[in-house]
């Protein structure tokens, strides 16, 4: 071998094997305490049920069963078979019914700055403070059933046009076509 290729190893200082892998070790453990640190403060999803099918979008509406409660235990809200558009909720609310399927049940914990955040939620009864500002808030939720927006948006047509034709020809006939039935003295 000539003098040109040849690289000179210098010799490991003592210690500093053990710096390495103490640097090694410590860019582990702050890497996991980022990734912690953002799973605690993030939307949190809990499968307790499974569901089956697609996932509903936001301009989707939803059909679920609920129980809303502070991140202390204290329920301040509850449905059942609730009908909801999935983008008129709050944020953390309408992003975990997305990531749900029909037919399953979850436990989801949304972080303030996803809910509320500093502004309190008063009982539109009582006036009570129901959700104080910079609340966690906790749910378990049943989604029994969605459709799309499309859907929704058709039977409220179907509807509307089925109004305007009882309006225009009250017991002009049944929807079949049938002769109307005889009305009583």
């Amino acid at each position: 071998m000539t003098d040109i290729t040849r690289v000179p190893l210098q010799p490991i200082a003592k210690g500093a094997l053990g710096k390495l892998w103490l640097g090694v070790v410590l860019a582990v453990a702050l890497g996991g305490a980022v990734a912690y640190g953002t799973r605690v403060k993030g939307l949190d999803v809990v499968t307790v049920k499974a569901g089956s099918g697609t996932s509903p979008a936001a301009a989707d509406y939803v059909l679920i069963n609920y129980v809303g409660r502070l991140a202390s235990g204290k329920e301040f809200d509850r449905g059942e078979r609730v009908p909801m558009a999935v983008q008129s909720v709050i944020p953390g609310f309408s992003k975990a019914l997305q990531a749900m399927q029909k037919g399953g049940s979850y436990h989801v914990t949304i972080p303030a700055r996803l809910a509320y955040g500093a502004q309190e939620q008063r009982n539109q009864t009582t006036g009570e403070v129901s959700i104080p500002a910079n609340s966690d808030l906790v749910f378990d939720i049943d989604l029994l059933d969605y459709k799309t927006g499309e859907e929704v948006n058709r039977q409220r047509m179907l509807m509307q046009q089925l109004q305007q034709l009882q309006r225009q020809a009250p017991g002009a006939g049944a929807p079949d076509g049938a002769a109307p039935a005889p009305r009583a003295p």
